[in-house]
């Protein structure tokens, strides 16, 4: 009889003693990786239980006996050992006889789900360039996006994470590594939109050039939108509203702001900046802010204009928005919230698996759990809240980590250990927050998964992931509370598979043996044509496409999502993780935004999940 491994032991510092590997392969944490890392997190505080949030429904029984709440409208109810059944949700104040205050979330206890299932467009918006942008897809882009999935019937757009990165000239590629996930990046502004703008033949001429190109070149697109932006800023730095609006935007977009015009002098790390410029509660931090006044106020117009261009981009539809798994060491949230971000070069990775045999290390500092619930969850709130702002739906990657993370001391992935985190109270806040915003929330689940994090999800509303790569079970079997869809960003598209192209540029990469991966695609095509040996007559990309969307039609998902990319017959993915020489994230789609409602691929799909839709 096979012995079922026993639960990891996890300390007082929240670190697991040992790890499972995909094969269920039970692997022990080096000492020295343990000692590294409680040494990171620093010693939680005695009474951290008596101090930290309280995370709860109506009607569940409290950690305190009697005590006062104090409501965020302002009123307040005393409880006696639980809260009533008509406390209202919100994030309220708790405060016991002997003199405790802290900070009480009262929840729905699952996220705002749609009444009706639904399908939508999948679309990586820098890839998504109109005849009128300027090199790079952009919120009007988005906004043709949105139009044509209403035309068609669907009830959803999926974007790429949207969030800013350093103002400086070298712009980061990828958006799973912004600088903060409480703003935007102004890379997306349609510089036609802007109030005031005035272009020259020059700037015509360029953004022209722009867009005929290969690629999608960032770093040459900020400079001159950069340049277009502070031009108009610089002519009216008061234009109506937006002084008023910066105001009720608070310390946010304050920080923002500050970091934002900081980093244009003295670099994008902020670990970098003179010693009295790092602490963002400063008196110096302060009297810079006020001295550099016009470029402090520069990066909160710019994120003015992105809120406007937003809303007009979402209108009345669903756009779900992504929330990557964390932020750059030296962006503008690091600043902010260092006291509870992970420091000493440790960052958030993968183990080794079946395919990386090395591990990953993604690069961003981990939250620390403890110091998260010290600091009142405010990051992963304000976060959670700034994502899903204005656009109904929440995409949150790497949805295992609300429970665990795989941290990497020193930059070796394979020295890493699990820590946990307070899964249950993170749920509850992101059902606050979905309920708020009536906001539909997709965890992505792919990869491995420890037992009970899916069951903890559909319990809390949160949608599962499901593709048809990955799911051994046909579509038609898939559970109703996810969303289903045939690949990602880091997968190949049904035209790469098809053909084989996608395998081919993997080994021309070095990211993966011919055998191997001609092993695999063998497997995936099997799941695309239901025969256990792929393709069992021969049929061009489009009907391969075709095929593809109408086994997703068959699944009973709350909803569907196709990409742009399958819908174009597009052969290179997005994205090939790990491999650093490639253009990732890069890659424009072949068709411009408004030209898809002809488009022959475009239109199949449709019809494909839109029949479905109506089922």
């Amino acid at each position: 009889m096979t012995r079922e491994p026993a639960a990891p032991v996890t300390d007082r510092w929240g670190i697991d003693a040992t790890w499972l590997d995909a094969l269920d392969t039970e692997h022990t944490v080096e000492q020295a990786t343990i000692d590294r890392l409680r040494e990171v997190v620093g010693e939680p505080p005695a009474d951290l239980d008596e101090t930290a949030p309280i995370v709860a429904m109506p009607g569940d029984a409290l950690e305190v006996d009697r005590a006062l709440v104090v409501c965020e409208d302002g009123t307040s109810l005393d409880v006696d050992g639980e809260l009533p059944e008509d406390t209202p949700l919100g994030y309220h104040r708790l405060r016991t006889p002997d003199g405790r205050d802290r900070l009480l979330v009262v929840h729905p206890g699952r996220c705002w789900l749609p009444a009706e299932r639904s399908w939508g467009w999948a679309v990586q918006l820098y890839a998504a360039r109109g005849t009128g942008s300027a090199g790079i897809g952009d919120l009007a882009d988005l906004r043709t996006v949105r139009e044509l999935a209403e035309s068609q019937g669907a009830g959803f757009v999926l974007v790429n994470p949207l969030h800013a990165v350093g103002p400086g000239p070298e712009q980061e590629d990828s958006p799973y590594l912004p600088a903060t996930r409480r703003f935007r990046n102004p890379v997306y502004l349609r510089l036609d939109d802007v109030p005031g703008v005035q272009l020259t033949d020059a700037d015509r001429a360029r953004v022209a050039e722009l867009n005929g190109a290969e690629l999608v070149d960032r770093d040459a697109i900020w400079v001159l939108k950069r340049a277009v932006l502070q031009r108009t800023f610089d002519a009216d730095p008061h234009p109506e509203g937006f002084r008023d609006w910066w105001w009720h935007s608070g310390q946010q977009l304050q920080d923002w702001a500050n970091w934002s015009a900081i980093a244009d002098e003295h670099g994008a790390n902020w670990s970098d900046w003179p010693a009295d410029l790092r602490d963002p509660r400063s008196d110096a931090v302060r009297t810079w802010s006020h001295e550099h006044e016009p470029q402090v106020a520069f990066h909160a117009w710019l994120q003015w204009l992105l809120d406007q261009q937003l809303a007009a981009a979402t209108g009345d539809l669903t756009v779900i928005q992504d929330l990557p798994i964390g932020v750059s060491g030296g962006g503008a949230d690091a600043w902010a919230w260092q006291d509870v971000l992970a420091q000493g070069g440790v960052s958030v990775g993968a183990p080794p698996d079946a395919f990386n045999a090395a591990g990953q290390d993604w690069g961003s500092p981990p939250l620390v759990p403890w110091r998260l619930r010290a600091a009142d969850y405010a990051p992963f709130v304000e976060s959670i809240r700034a994502t899903m702002a204005g656009a109904g739906g929440l995409r949150i990657d790497h949805v295992m980590g609300l429970f665990r993370l795989w941290w990497v001391p020193g930059g070796d992935p394979t020295k890493g250990a699990y820590v946990r985190y307070p899964a249950e109270d993170l749920l509850g806040i992101v059902a606050l927050e979905s309920h708020r915003a009536q906001a539909v929330v997709v965890g992505e689940d792919l990869g491995t998964v420890e037992d009970g994090v899916r069951e903890a999800m559909a319990e809390h509303g949160v949608l599962s992931y499901r593709l048809l790569w990955f799911e051994d079970d046909a579509p038609a079997d898939w559970p109703a509370a996810s969303m289903g869809a045939i690949t990602t960003h880091d997968l190949p598209t049904v035209a790469g598979l098809w053909t084989g192209s996608d395998v081919a540029e993997q080994v021309e990469l070095g990211t993966g043996e011919q055998p191997q991966l001609a092993q695999d695609r063998q497997q995936l095509l099997a799941h695309l044509t239901g025969h256990p040996d792929g393709p069992t007559k021969r049929m061009g990309v489009p009907k391969a496409v075709e095929r593809a969307h109408r086994l997703l039609a068959t699944a009973p998902c709350t909803l569907l999502s196709a990409t742009l990319d399958d819908a174009l017959g597009v052969e290179r993915r997005p994205n090939v993780p790990g491999a650093m020489q490639r253009p990732n994230w890069c890659l424009p789609l072949p068709v411009p935004v408004d030209q898809l409602a002809g488009h022959a691929g475009v239109r199949s799909v449709a019809r494909a999940l839109g029949g479905r839709a109506q089922a």
